[in-house]
């Protein structure tokens, strides 16, 4: 241990270990109530500051600057004010200060009768409190006194505030960065508010008609968010929306509208303003001022921080042995030599909806020749899965060849008793899963074992556990539970047990109906992959049933990028009263967040637009559900 070694070097002669003496029969009890009260104080404060931008450099210049204004309101106003809250990125300052003793006494000793007044991190607080001390914030500086990664540090009396949606923490590693094809995701609050000059007051300028729309420089061009102007004071600062969005959005554009456009009908455009994230990093407090026809906006973000990888597979034509489509393309291209085998294929996509990867699942052997061959079955030990790294190679519109780089495989194998299925992964991971009694499924279970020795441990749990689960309110708890719901949905948590997590911390979470993964960058994404796919196949082949549709053959239309894409912008719960799906996390409404825009005649008839050179839809049957 490092620290021991440092200890030794500098007092040879003290001991590391703090032992008491061993003649002593009765070693002495030492009461130090008001340090053991101290500690108590600081009982949670990991789970207070544990958001991940806190520690980037960027963040922490500007909480610093905040902390000094925070000490300059104290001093000028101490007598006139009951009592301070901080704010989050003040709190983390104070307490910063105050484990320098020394620094901080000789720092503060001018105004130490004022600091009594400072509400604590495990105190609980009024909200006239908090109104107070934003009042006198406002009024010395003119900004508002809360920021994106500047919320109330303290505990609201009879308040409940509501938790960030999204799940993200500091990742000591990245094991993705292998794969050349997936790109990081990286994910920022904002905060935005919205103050009206007195000049309106003073003029009676009609705002009745007029209201404030916010919307995404890039990524989410569906996204409108609206604000009346009733909603707006000419005497504080309020809070018009807060949200998480992924940096590739590139900032946000903040328009005044006024109702009645065409016809009497939608708005128009008055006035717009944007605030772009490289701005508003470059800024001093991570914050930005803009004006717009005498209405002043103040747009906040944290520092970009990585977020979870999201990866989805969708359907795409049938490939041969050698990852080429089944095309008269290829066949051509080839001097019309049969293609040999037959795989369904399915391509990986990231957020952004670039192609990651391309799962490969064998179905059939053999060729196909008009009226004298067709390709059969191969052998349940034959039905191997594939994972190949990187996006298709096209040689024709929509018909190309996957790429070559195999990175994972999953092989049927001889399962162990008590089990009802095996998979042995390229990773040297081993998947066991068992049905259960059960025919609707409510007795599926899984274990992961793994070949290789590891300072950890892996558990999949059925349905989404831990930061996953959505919180519920009374009125849903007080409903009788569906016991199928959380098997119907298809849901499975990863699990990893270490050293520094003995209860446990969810690190993926799979959606293996819909074949959707979220991981942290901790976890490898090829491994997930396997593992949605392996359970897909094994749970069609023993419900007898195409649960994941895996029979589809053909590549369907997706949503135009850019429209709305998948996780690119969240509300914040204070923001998200009656918010379209699209911008709450994917899996609070997965179904209707990951479908896609197929075409009518192929949801009417699935069958008949497949050629017979696939191999006929028996084949895919056979191979998938029998």
């Amino acid at each position: 241990m490092r620290c021991k070694e440092i200890w030794v070097q500098r007092y040879p002669s003290e001991p590391f270990e703090n032992e008491v003496e061993s003649d002593s029969e009765d070693p002495p009890l030492i009461n130090y109530e008001d340090l053991f009260n101290e500690v108590q104080k600081h009982k949670f404060l990991y789970s207070k500051l544990s958001e991940p931008y806190l520690c980037e450099l960027v963040y922490l210049i500007a909480a610093r600057q905040r902390y000094r204004g925070f000490l300059y309101m104290m001093q000028r106003f101490g007598d006139g004010c009951f009592r301070f809250v901080p704010a989050l990125d003040i709190l983390l300052m104070m307490l910063t200060h105050q484990s320098y003793p020394a620094v901080y006494v000789e720092d503060l000793k001018d105004m130490w009768n004022y600091m009594g007044k400072v509400v604590g991190l495990r105190e609980t607080v009024k909200e006239k409190e908090v109104e107070e001390t934003k009042k006198i914030w406002e009024r010395t500086f003119d900004q508002p006194y809360e920021k994106a990664g500047g919320g109330i540090g303290g505990e609201l009396d009879k308040v409940i505030l509501a938790k960030p949606p999204i799940y993200w923490e500091v990742s000591d590693v990245d094991v993705n960065t292998k794969y050349k094809s997936m790109i990081p995701r990286f994910l920022l609050e904002v905060c935005v508010f919205v103050r009206l000059n007195a000049q309106m007051k003073a003029t009676n300028v009609d705002t009745k008609h007029n209201f404030l729309r916010l919307r995404m420089v890039r990524c989410h061009r569906e996204l409108k968010l609206n604000q009346s102007f009733p909603n707006f004071s000419y005497d504080s600062w309020r809070k018009a929306w807060h949200l998480y969005c992924e940096f590739g959005t590139r900032g946000i554009m903040v328009e005044l509208r006024g109702r009645g456009g065409h016809f009497f009908k939608g708005s128009k455009l008055l006035n717009s303003k944007e605030f772009y994230w490289n701005d508003l990093l470059k800024a001093p407090s991570i914050a930005l001022t803009r004006e717009i026809d005498q209405v002043r906006i103040v747009a906040s973000i944290t520092p970009p921080v990585q977020a979870p990888y999201l990866l989805k597979c969708v359907p795409d034509r049938v490939t041969d042995d050698s990852g080429a489509m089944i095309s008269d393309v290829i066949l051509k291209l080839n001097n019309h030599r049969p293609q040999k085998g037959r795989w369904l294929s399915r391509t990986v996509l990231d957020h952004a909806g670039r192609e990651c990867f391309v799962v490969r699942i064998r179905v059939g052997g053999g060729f196909w020749r008009r009226g004298a061959e067709t390709p059969s079955a191969v052998n349940r030990e034959e039905r191997i899965i594939e994972i190949r790294e990187g996006s298709w190679s096209y040689v024709a519109g929509s018909i190309g060849r996957a790429p070559e780089k195999v990175v994972g495989t999953a092989t049927p194998k001889e399962c162990p008793e008590q089990w009802q299925a095996a998979w042995h992964f390229s990773t040297g991971d081993e998947l066991l899963i068992n049905w259960g009694s059960s025919t609707s499924g409510s007795g599926l279970s899984f274990c992961l074992r793994s070949q290789e020795s590891s300072d950890s441990s892996l558990m999949l749990l059925r349905g989404r556990k831990m930061q996953y689960q959505e919180e519920t309110s009374k009125e849903t708890r007080s409903k009788p539970a569906d016991p199928d719901r959380e098997v119907d949905d298809g849901f499975v948590t990863l699990v990893r047990f270490t050293e520094e997590n003995p209860t446990g911390r969810a690190t993926a979470l799979l959606n293996w109906k819909l074949l959707v993964v979220e991981l942290l960058p901790e976890e490898d994404a090829v491994l997930m992959l396997l593992l949605c796919v392996s359970i897909l196949r094994t749970v069609s082949e023993m419900s007898k049933e195409d649960v994941g549709s895996l029979l589809m053959r053909r590549r369907l239309k997706e949503a135009k990028l850019g429209a709305r894409d998948w996780g690119s912008v969240m509300l914040h719960p204070s923001s998200s009263a009656g918010a379209s799906p699209y911008l709450q996390p994917w899996y609070w409404n997965a179904n209707t967040v990951i479908a896609q825009d197929e075409d009518a005649s192929i949801t009417r008839q699935p069958t008949s637009n497949y050629s017979p050179v696939d191999g006929g839809d028996l084949l895919y049957k056979r191979g998938i559900i029998t």
